[in-house]
């Protein structure tokens, strides 16, 4: 996700990390340094956004408490209230990207800690909406937000590859039943966005009655799709991870 939002950004940056090596080649490709401490990037940078493992809180923490005045985190699962423990005195806010702010077609969702400032949070949500689209939301839905936006890009590659594979076996080259599938999405993505996000209306604009249309989506609905992704959000949610 850092490389994600970095690249999004297209800015040079500071980073660090636990010596995987990905700090330096991102630094590389973007510009900017790699920085050999966390306790550095808080000191020079003027927000810092925590991208390590949830379990990694309280060390990361302990490097750069009462350094970093402004923390972004988008550690899945850690609530704001733990966030503010382990870092009293800076401004904190709890969000959740997805991959896609790569391309700047990202969803961000976000919650502030109690009393930040709003011009610190003003300033945060014009950064992040260089990625796509931003929605403030109450925290307790963010886990709940994560189990759709977060996963929904690998759920979208699953329902695309199924369709590839569909039309492979009926004949279709791989590479153009990949082109018809993922741009039929991404059209009808923007179709829905026109139609203020009415899934029926778009789907009664595809399917007559009685139609091949008709005939597909009964075939999906008894194959389970609905009830799969019941199935998925509710495992996300029981996990906590990602």
């Amino acid at each position: 996700m850092a490389r994600a939002m970095a690249r999004g950004w297209r800015d040079p940056v500071l980073c660090s990390d636990s010596g995987s090596g990905r700090a330096r080649a991102l630094a590389e490709e973007l510009g900017g340094e790699a920085l050999d401490s966390n306790a550095e990037v808080a000191d020079r940078a003027e927000i810092v956004i925590l991208c390590h493992k949830p379990a990694q809180l309280v060390t990361v923490a302990a490097e750069i408490r009462g350094r970093a005045n402004v923390v972004a985190s988008v550690l899945g699962g850690t609530p704001i209230a733990a966030l503010v423990d382990t870092l009293p005195g800076s401004s904190i806010f709890r969000l959740m990207p997805n991959t896609p702010v790569e391309l700047r077609r990202g969803v961000t969702c976000y919650a502030p800690a109690p009393g930040v400032d709003s011009v610190l949070e003003s300033e945060l949500v014009a950064l992040f909406e260089r990625l796509g689209l931003v929605l403030r939301i109450p925290e307790y839905l963010i886990d709940a937000a994560s189990a759709v936006m977060g996963v929904g890009p690998a759920y979208q590659a699953l329902l695309a590859e199924a369709q590839v594979d569909a039309a492979v076996r009926h004949g279709l080259p791989g590479r153009l039943a990949a082109e018809l599938v993922v741009e039929t999405m991404a059209g009808t993505a923007a179709l829905l966005a026109a139609r203020d996000y009415d899934t029926l209306t778009v789907r009664r604009e595809v399917a007559s009655p009685g139609g091949s249309t008709a005939r597909g989506l009964k075939a999906l609905e008894a194959g389970g799709v609905r009830a799969a992704f019941h199935e998925a959000i509710d495992a996300v949610l029981a996990d906590g991870r990602r």
